[in-house]
């Protein structure tokens, strides 16, 4: 045998090595969890045979505490580069099986490399996280890769979209680098995060709860809102990955790409029989925005979290979009600190990569209450108005029945430089509903009337006579065509084509201080 030929059997042995990554055993114990292996997780994510490997034979550097000497394939996680939907992407996939996944300073250092590798050649990361935290034998050598992966995150971010995949424990200082990134994926069952672990919390505040309870799938889905999405097992979870990177370009110099002819919209119910006529009635938007896609495709975004407000993609003739809507079917679609959050965040994205907006508004306004005003609602509020009046990309809004108060304001509306507002002959845009309205201008008269419940009602129809329509704000400028619900695709296809090369300047500065 040539010397050639020894060296590729040393390499195809020394690659089965790594490979095997923390043993049969442990490759067992993950698969008993319901969890793939890291390798298996790169390989049914990514188009076939397109994922390359690097650093495969990279060790650790620990030598306290019996570290000497001792084998950590890859040192527990897996980097490299490949395909999705045949556009390149970079990965990295932690390797439970070695190690729980624990991150050290050569394991950190992998990380760090593909991440610089993708910020420098404009491609999207996608994180794989299955850890249990940082390597306690590296001491502040863990810390200080972790400071280097947080650091990473938050210069690529705006300039290529960042995902992180949570597949096992991703706990303490690990959970930032995912807080950091565009999006968060969660599988039922499999994923766990949290800053402290239940035995910390039991010691410290004798409280005593799962960590299933503490940070599971459905907490970050439903009550964090620190994901955005939430799958039933890995494969449904890797499914949503390509879907989504499917609607949004892989940089922030790029349009996003129609993989498909341009379709029709499919949804045979007819737009304005969605709408009940009665402003208290409640229905579901998504109807409404499958009504003007092609194809009535939908592709929403923590549909779990703050559910009176709906956000996510689709295509009108063929350009991905970004939609904001208000849900009647939750809480009326009021405004409150999560769904501000949600909706402030989800326009700096589309801002940040190109996309443009299309709101939806039906709302009576912020929800009011102590509990609001004390969990700072006035700042989360605000975080809309900073990220519509901030946003450059094309922006129209469509007032479909109620549009009261701040609300109406926060809503993408003409004051915030929306480049076009329209409303369905139902809209009804004032300070207040009629009925609070009559209220407090007609007081004293409904309360002096003989029959203070007919003045009353009289009186809310006077308002509503005058302002609960479109034609006054349409008469200051504010609206800029009432128009029929059937007629909506046509003018959201019309105003994104006439927005398509906006260009707007705005004055030299540094950054700006939004109220975080």
């Amino acid at each position: 045998m040539s010397i050639l030929k020894q060296k590729i059997e040393e390499l195809k042995n020394l690659k089965a090595e790594v490979i095997l990554g923390g043993g049969e055993k442990a490759i067992a114990k993950q698969k008993d969890m319901g969890k793939k292996t890291a390798r298996e997780r790169i390989d049914a994510l990514l188009d076939k045979d397109s994922f390359l490997e690097y650093d495969m034979f990279i060790q650790h550097e620990a030598r306290e505490f019996g570290m000497l000497g001792k084998k950590l394939p890859a040192d527990g996680v897996v980097i490299g580069t490949g395909k999705i939907n045949g556009r390149n992407v970079a990965v990295f996939a932690q390797d439970f099986t070695v190690a729980g996944g624990s991150l050290g300073f050569m394991h950190a250092k992998k990380i760090t490399k593909i991440m610089d590798v993708a910020l420098n050649s404009r491609i999207p990361l996608i994180g794989i996280n299955d850890s249990g935290g940082a390597r306690i034998q590296e001491g502040v050598g863990a810390l200080a890769g972790y400071g280097e992966i947080f650091y990473r995150n938050t210069i690529s971010s705006g300039v290529i979209p960042q995902l992180s995949v949570i597949l096992g424990p991703c706990a303490g200082g690990a959970v930032y680098s995912p807080a950091l990134t565009d999006f968060v994926f969660v599988v039922e069952g499999i994923s766990k995060m949290f800053i402290t672990g239940p035995d910390v919390i039991k010691t410290v505040l004798g409280e005593e709860i799962s960590q299933e309870d503490l940070g599971g799938a459905r907490v970050h889905a439903e009550i964090t809102g620190n994901a955005h999405f939430c799958a039933a097992n890995e494969d449904d979870c890797f499914e949503q990955i390509r879907t989504l990177l499917d609607y949004i370009p892989h940089n922030n110099d790029k349009q996003s790409q129609c993989p498909a002819p341009v379709k029709t919209p499919l949804n045979k119910v007819k737009i304005e029989t969605i709408v009940p006529d009665n402003p208290k009635i409640p229905y579901d938007v998504r109807d409404v925005i499958k009504a003007v896609t092609d194809g009535g495709d939908f592709f929403e975004v923590q549909a779990l979290f703050a559910q009176n407000a709906v956000i996510g993609y689709g295509r009108i003739n063929g350009e991905t979009v970004g939609f904001i809507a208000n849900q009647p079917d939750a809480l009326a679609g009021v405004l409150d600190c999560d769904s501000a959050d949600k909706v402030a965040r989800f326009i700096r994205f589309c801002d940040s990569f190109n996309i443009p907006l299309v709101t939806f508004e039906d709302l009576p306004g912020y929800l009011p209450g102590v509990d609001q005003e004390h969990m700072g609602v006035i700042r989360h509020g605000a975080k809309i108005l900073y990220a519509y009046s901030e946003a450059t990309v094309p922006r129209v809004t469509i007032i479909l029945r109620k549009a009261y108060g701040g609300g109406y304001i926060a809503m993408n509306s003409r004051h915030l430089q929306a480049d076009f507002v329209f409303a369905w002959p139902l809209a009804e845009i004032a300070v207040m509903g009629a009925e609070g309205a009559a209220n407090v201008i007609f007081r004293k008269d409904i309360a002096d009337a003989e029959d203070p419940v007919d003045a009353r009602n009289k009186k809310i129809e006077e308002y509503k006579d005058k302002f609960a329509n479109p034609y006054v704000a349409a008469g200051k400028g504010f609206i800029d065509a009432v128009i029929e619900p059937c007629e909506t695709r046509k003018y959201l296809i019309h105003a994104l084509n006439i927005c398509k090369n906006k260009q707007v300047e705005r004055p030299y500065r540094k950054h700006g201080n939004p109220p975080f």
